[in-house]
């Protein structure tokens, strides 16, 4: 499958596939962060600098590797893979801490101002790319990585997908490595934005009205939240297939300190965390070698 057919049956990637028409398009990096803002940082506006937008996953990826217990000198001979780079937000600051990343996306011309976006913030001699083209499997040898990472990624994908991927990182992943995977769950608020979004996904297919929507923030927010996943979903995925020769160990479910969260999958710790969006949860676990 082509970049170009995949979003044509997976609606949700109607804003990533406008956005990498325009990153094609752009001149700078600056501009490509400006006209792109509706899907990449929440923001609009003609102040926009890459700089700007690079510094914001700085600070989340100091914050969260430390949440997980790395330090840097932790993370200095270590392999990482980033599921759902985008143009390189965070993926500047990994390679700034790792001994090597790979940035793995749907969309190619993310994965090259990726590479961009490295060489202005980062250290691009560390970076190799992984092109997504399917939306489910990752182009990469078995046990290859030390940590397999995604945020803000998999409730894009549809359900599908997202497991896939979820028990692809694992494969990917060396004995002994880690995962990092962010997930969107159920919350009350889901009885008006599930229907809302199939509905804002609907109206990206017509012609003209869709192409124009798609482009705004408002649109995006609703339509490109492809599932919901439980914790339980996820480990019962897992459980029933994972690589041969793969287990998970040391699972953890992470949650927003503000809410409490049931797991119902025997020998996981649920753990609250702070800075964690109600409807989001972490999985992490070690990836053991049977």
């Amino acid at each position: 499958m082509t970049q170009d057919q995949a979003p044509k049956w997976r609606t949700q990637f109607t804003p990533w596939k406008s956005a990498g028409n325009r990153t094609e398009t752009s001149g700078t990096a600056d501009q490509v962060v400006r006209e792109t803002g509706w899907v990449f940082n929440n923001e609009t506006g003609s102040d926009l600098t890459l700089a700007d937008f690079v510094r914001t996953g700085d600070q989340e990826v100091s914050r969260y590797m430390h949440q997980f217990g790395f330090s840097p000198e932790s993370l200095a001979n270590k392999t990482l893979l980033e599921i759902g780079s985008g143009i390189g937000r965070m993926t500047s600051a990994f390679t700034q801490q790792c001994f090597a990343v790979v940035a793995a996306d749907v969309d190619a011309a993310f994965l090259e101002r990726c590479h961009e976006t490295v060489g202005k913030h980062g250290q691009v001699a560390k970076l190799r790319t992984c092109h997504v083209a399917d939306g489910s499997t990752l182009q990469l040898p078995d046990s290859c990585v030390d940590i397999a990472f995604s945020y803000i990624t998999l409730q894009h994908c549809q359900k599908n997908d997202a497991l896939s991927l979820t028990t692809e990182a694992m494969r990917v992943t060396r004995g002994g490595g880690t995962l990092l995977l962010n997930y969107r769950t159920w919350v009350r608020a889901d009885a008006l934005l599930v229907p809302l979004g199939i509905a804002m996904r609907r109206l990206w297919r017509v012609p003209v009205v869709g192409k124009r929507l798609a482009v705004t923030r408002w649109s995006t927010r609703l339509g490109w939240q492809a599932n919901r996943l439980s914790p339980d979903q996820v480990l019962a995925h897992v459980a029933a297939h994972a690589p041969a020769g793969k287990r998970l160990a040391n699972v953890v479910v992470h949650h927003s300190a503000k809410t409490t969260r049931t797991v119902h999958t025997r020998g996981v710790e649920v753990r609250p965390m702070k800075r964690v969006n109600k409807s989001h949860w972490w999985l992490s676990a070690t990836v053991e070698a049977e």
